[in-house]
């Protein structure tokens, strides 16, 4: 046994080195869409219109994937943070189990009810048609994203959030390459249009799994059985949903007035729509430096509370608040400073590339909000708090950010911008309301596990 041995595992993690392989693999994971987006609006902005809500869709699923997910980094983190490693491999295994038989069953209501769903958004006809046979081809596949995320996760959660990333580039690498070919018929390839790109979505996808698989065996600790994956441990889905479930409830409510305001956005027009795909194409690399804050400070603050190091968890997320909202200002401010050039990379339309300026210019206040909240709430989670984010989200998202985008976005002159500024007032106050439940550390109460005493040491090692 090494002196390392003896370290901490946490103490071994650096805010920076475990984030940023997270924010690049944010940003190459945003590019299958964006890819698909930009080259597809060299087609027509009808097709990117259509292909920019039917990502929405995919995107609402690989959320819900996420609950597992989400739990289970939890879990697993604090399992390694209380030394507990062939606990951490034998919840993640059953975790990814799950995941795989319900990505199985949301390819099913994919594919079988896309067109039902497009319908429901609004679309136009012609619109329709392009969504849904992009939906059909990509949802037979969503098991496949199912599976990533989980095995992502685990391997994160480990602290091994490098491999990840080059994962993900190379998927990346290969899906554009893929729609250079199958999107214009270059090298002879043939000229599949919106088809070619859902294509080259799903190989990529599939040649990302069979790496990640291979990466999960020489990442953790202790292996995983192959019987790990068919052994029921009620003791541990309880672990994986007390987190997961209020998750996957939080994103359920965020996506699905989301949703509920894209279809106020599809009565305003078309040319909104168009706008709002574009702009919102461009935000999510704004939202990525937080999410991937968010998501290291959660590896590291799983693991504290695991080894229950509650102090130095409190002060690790207050520090990263910090950081997150003062570079998040930064980038974005710098944006907006060449927001008409950033819009006219899609499209010639001067209407579009109007409002969507002025959207740009909004979110710089937008998105320091919405990091306060990302970073804030993926702490709580990694802490075992995970019901009160959901609780007061819902109240958010649904008493103000829907009724507040209706009144300015459609009885308003606003429009679009009147969305926008809804989706602002709520980011900040669910912020604020998150700040105010992580100073008041009642989420200190609520850790899935406890560290390993010698005794279970001893035992664990006779597993």
């Amino acid at each position: 046994m090494t002196i390392s041995d003896h370290i901490p595992s946490w103490k071994k993690l650096s805010l920076f080195a475990v984030t940023w392989p997270i924010f690049i693999d944010s940003v190459l994971r945003m590019l299958l869409g964006t890819v698909d987006v930009f080259m597809l609006s060299r087609i027509s902005d009808t097709a990117t219109g259509a292909v920019g809500l039917a990502n929405e869709i995919i995107f609402f699923c690989i959320l819900m994937f996420g609950f597992v997910g989400i739990g289970t980094s939890v879990a697993v983190a604090q399992y390694i943070g209380a030394r507990r490693e062939k606990e951490a491999s034998r919840i993640s295994a059953l975790a990814i189990t799950i995941n795989l038989i319900f990505g199985i069953l949301v390819s099913v209501v994919l594919v079988t009810f896309g067109e039902s769903l497009m319908r429901m958004m609004h679309l136009s006809p012609e619109q329709i048609g392009i969504a849904s046979r992009y939906l059909k081809i990509i949802g037979s596949f969503i098991w496949v994203e199912a599976l990533s995320y989980a095995i992502s996760s685990i391997i994160r959660s480990n602290g091994h959030t490098k491999s990840v990333m080059y994962v993900t580039l190379g998927v990346n690498l290969v899906h554009i390459a893929g729609n250079y070919l199958l999107i214009f018929g270059n090298f002879g390839f043939p000229d599949w249009g919106v088809t070619g790109a859902a294509v080259s979505t799903v190989v990529s996808r599939l040649l990302g799994i069979v790496v990640l698989i291979i990466l999960l065996y020489r990442r953790i600790p202790s292996p995983i059985r192959i019987r790990d994956y068919v052994t029921w441990n009620g003791t541990y889905v309880k672990q994986i949903m007390s987190v997961g479930l209020p998750a996957a409830g939080e994103h359920l409510s965020w996506q699905s007035q989301y949703l509920m305001v894209v279809s106020f956005v599809n009565v305003i027009g078309v040319t909104a729509l168009n706008t709002h795909v574009y702009v919102m194409n461009v935000s999510n690399y704004f939202m990525a430096l937080a999410l991937a804050i968010g998501a290291g400070t959660e590896i590291i603050v799983g693991q504290m509370v695991g080894a229950g190091e509650m102090n130095a968890a409190y002060r690790r997320l207050m520090k990263s608040v910090k950081i997150s909202f003062v570079l998040t200002f930064a980038i974005v401010g710098a944006a907006s400073l060449f927001r008409h050039q950033i819009i006219g990379m899609f499209t010639n339309d001067a209407d579009i590339i109007s409002v969507g300026a002025s959207i740009f210019l909004l979110s710089i206040v937008l998105e320091p909000g919405r990091t306060f909240n990302i970073v804030i709430i993926n702490s709580l989670r990694a802490a075992g708090d995970a019901r009160f984010p959901v609780m007061m989200g819902v109240l958010s998202m649904w008493g103000v950010s829907v009724p507040l985008a209706y009144w300015l976005g459609v009885h308003t002159d606003l429009g679009l911008l009147g969305v926008w500024i809804a989706f602002a007032v709520d980011e900040w106050l669910r912020g604020v309301i998150m700040l105010l439940r992580w100073r008041s550390r009642a989420w200190e109460s609520k850790a899935l596990v406890k560290p390993m005493s010698a005794s279970d040491s001893g035992t664990e090692l006779q597993a």
